[in-house]
């Protein structure tokens, strides 16, 4: 169990650090470009899933939305206790890690960047402001930052339904946490071939096992 939980700590860790550092030097909509207009760190937050997509809206929805990424990273936790505990195919647990860090970096946000931060609207956000944060428990935003316009662009007006709008890729804001997760994501994709013949291949012995034994009447007819 130590590598997966060194994987998850150092994850969550950087991602944290990185999220502390963001709130506590830009105020919201702020960017600085690292490297041309390809590289930007841009300061903005989300109430919804990872890469900043917004699916539901108003308190009752945040809350429901927590409440729905706490229980799914108690089944993704669960799971991967399970996996470390039969020893299974070690890149399937390193991507289920990747996975649950990346989660609970953004549960924490949701959790209690409301309580412990004040807002970073047209100002640089205090830790521990007195008089309480900008929201409640299982109400903060979830802090995005990394920014990659790599590719900006046109379509032509005969291109279907985006005619005449600009594109821009890669678009969404993301974090340290959407990057495990995706990483998780493509390790699982990528090596779901050799995960699942790994646990194929470990369940064989026990089936051997009761296929190789020998029946009474069996050793009776080997005897003769």
């Amino acid at each position: 169990m130590k590598k997966p939980l060194s994987i998850i700590l150092i994850v969550l860790l950087i991602d944290q650090c990185v999220k502390f550092w963001v709130k506590t030097h830009m105020y919201l909509g702020q960017e600085f470009h690292l490297s041309g207009d390809w590289f930007i760190i841009h300061f903005t937050e989300n109430n919804g899933m990872a890469f900043g997509m917004e699916l539901l809206q108003g308190p009752a929805g945040k809350l429901f939305l927590s409440l729905f990424r706490i229980f799914a990273v108690i089944g993704i936790g669960y799971y991967l206790y399970t996996l470390v505990k039969r020893k299974s195919n070690r890149k399937l647990i390193l991507s289920m890690s990747l996975i649950f860090a990346g989660a609970m970096g953004n549960i924490l946000d949701s959790i209690f960047y409301g309580k412990i931060f004040s807002s970073s609207e047209y100002q640089v956000a205090t830790l521990f402001p007195q008089g309480g944060g900008y929201a409640n428990y299982l109400h903060g935003k979830v802090v995005d930052m990394f920014y990659f316009p790599i590719i900006e662009g046109h379509f032509p007006s005969w291109f279907p339904i985006w005619g005449s709008e600009d594109f821009v890729f890669f678009r969404p804001v993301f974090n340290v946490a959407d990057s495990s997760i995706s990483i998780g994501v493509f390790l699982f994709l990528i090596f779901q071939s050799t995960i699942f013949h790994h646990e194929k291949k470990e369940e064989l012995p026990a089936d051997n096992a009761s296929d190789n034994f020998l029946s009474p009447e069996s050793f009776v007819q080997v005897q003769k």
